[in-house]
């Protein structure tokens, strides 16, 4: 009888046990994936003063793993600096259209100097596109600034994980997510400055285009045109030197790249754009 109760007490406190485990705040959880659990354990107490009050650093019920990486860095808690050139790895993750998103996160990288990576491999499944790249940094991407470029973009950070010190995946939100181009509106000149890049623009407000280029270029026409999601609609290619060409937009036309069948140097002294019409 005796051992019975005793079996007894202990399977209840077993039970009981399990049914008071408490879950860990999804906040100490993300810190202590970007950080190294020796700088966790040495620094718990003043995590938990940096983090407080907690409420700050939750965003529509998910963490802000953006300002959680700011606020490690701000006190010397995340050091994104290496000692040498490394391979850092970027993983971005996106349920968008692949296409839009490849253009959007390479303009994004350009715009904060990141102009030489490679594509390390890109998957899609039916929920997820995943676009890896890999590039000789001495430091890590500071997430903040990747923030505010997508942004302009109309993008937003959801969440960042670092696999190890040069690898970190984010995942994008792109549902509202734009090319951050100029947009060409009636009567407004535009003037082209030469460029090594072929020029984008917003064409989604006009009906047609006039384009002059000066005697002192060589210009090879090439221009693609392109709907709201990035599908291709038409190219135009011109195998002789263009002084003047006048466009009609196609129907469902977003934006327009301009650039040389042969070379951007063609074009020495830029191009002069006349938008006509409206839509």
């Amino acid at each position: 009888m005796v051992k019975f109760f005793l079996v007894f007490v202990l399977l209840f406190s077993f039970v009981f046990a399990e049914e008071t485990i408490v879950e860990e705040d999804p906040l100490i959880q993300k810190i202590k994936t970007l950080i190294d659990d020796k700088v966790y354990e040495q620094n718990r107490a003043y995590i938990d003063i940096i983090f407080s009050p907690k409420a700050e650093y939750y965003s529509a019920y998910r963490v802000d793993s953006v300002k959680v990486i700011q606020t490690l860095k701000e006190n010397g808690l995340l050091n994104l600096f290496f000692k040498n050139p490394r391979e850092l790895k970027l993983n971005f993750k996106t349920s968008g259209s692949p296409l839009f998103f490849v253009k959007i996160m390479g303009d994004t990288l350009r715009n904060i100097g990141y102009y030489r990576y490679v594509t390390q491999e890109s998957t899609l499944n039916s929920s997820e596109f995943t676009w890896s790249i890999v590039l000789t940094s001495e430091y890590a991407t500071d997430p903040l600034i990747l923030q505010k470029e997508l942004q302009k973009s109309g993008c937003d950070i959801v969440d960042v994980e670092r696999n190890s010190a040069t690898d970190w995946s984010y995942t994008i939100d792109m549902r509202d997510g734009y090319l951050n181009m100029q947009k060409l509106r009636e009567g407004e000149e535009v003037k082209l400055k030469r460029s090594l890049y072929a020029h984008w623009l917003n064409v989604s407000q006009i009906d047609r285009l006039r384009i002059y280029s000066s005697s002192r270029n060589r210009w090879y026409p090439y221009i693609a045109y392109y709907d709201n999601s990035l599908h291709l609609l038409k190219v135009i290619k011109r195998d002789s030197r263009r002084r003047n060409m006048i466009l009609e937009m196609p129907s469902g036309a977003c934006y327009m790249k301009i650039s040389d069948i042969y070379t951007l140097k063609n074009i020495k002294d830029g191009l002069v754009l006349t938008p006509s019409g409206s839509r």
